[in-house]
């Protein structure tokens, strides 16, 4: 049954692309994203710990035939997360924040279904690799009346992603490479693209620690984004 509905699904491909005026296209994107880190063995987070970043890039938009498309990225993105506890000015004040910055290269497949003359819903989903590249740690907390502030940049382990073990970690240090998976939907036009994305980590962000052992300390993005077709 899988294998027919595949020669079908070729089938329409080739069929539709003969009245299909649309080339393959790049989108300069950019948007919000709300970043958390998984707290529990199912990889659940905490609201209350969502960090606000941001991305931008360039996602390629590879026609395959008119409702399907392959969607390379190249992507600046900032993840992470805070804790806050208490009143800023107050004794008792407590706000740490991770905001680590990665480029991920991500790759969708996407489903098009036009809603109008030039306009199509789309959804899609496929894996993204990232690479840690910088960062910052702050920590703002206040006692018997003094606040104090530290802030450092965040250090990532130079692990060899080839290797079975993992070269420079150690307490406090980041895994420098993230990997995961994600899922897309949004509406495209002529000419622009609104878009929300969700990425799932699924590498455990703190080096030195099994991924492959629970869902807890792995990436949790949600973005918004805007794109304008180049």
């Amino acid at each position: 049954m899988k294998k027919h509905l595949s020669v079908l699904l070729v089938l329409a491909c080739i069929f539709s692309l003969s009245s299909y005026s649309q080339e393959s296209s790049v989108f300069l994107k950019a948007g919000v994203n709300l970043a958390n880190i998984s707290i529990n063995n199912d990889g659940q987070t905490d609201n209350a710990k969502m960090l606000t970043s941001f991305h931008a890039g360039l996602q390629g938009d590879l026609v395959v035939c008119p409702f399907l498309a392959i969607q390379p990225g190249l992507f600046f993105t900032g993840k992470g997360t805070k804790v806050q506890s208490g009143t800023a000015g107050s004794d008792g004040y407590y706000r740490a924040v991770l905001n680590p910055y990665y480029i991920e290269l991500p790759i969708n497949v996407v489903v098009k279904i036009p809603v109008g003359k030039d306009a199509r819903f789309f959804a899609g989903a496929g894996p993204y690799v990232a690479m840690g590249i910088a960062g910052k740690r702050t920590l703002d907390y206040q006692a018997l009346g003094i606040a104090y502030h530290r802030e450092d940049n965040i250090t990532f382990s130079n692990d060899d992603p080839t290797t079975k073990g993992e070269e420079g970690s150690g307490m406090g240090i980041l895994k420098r490479f993230d990997y995961g998976v994600n899922g897309t939907a949004g509406f495209e036009g002529k000419s622009i693209l609104l878009s929300v994305n969700y990425g799932l980590g699924l590498a455990k962000l703190q080096s030195g620690t099994n991924s492959g052992t629970d869902n807890n300390n792995k990436h949790r993005v949600l973005s918004f984004t805007i794109g304008f077709r180049l």
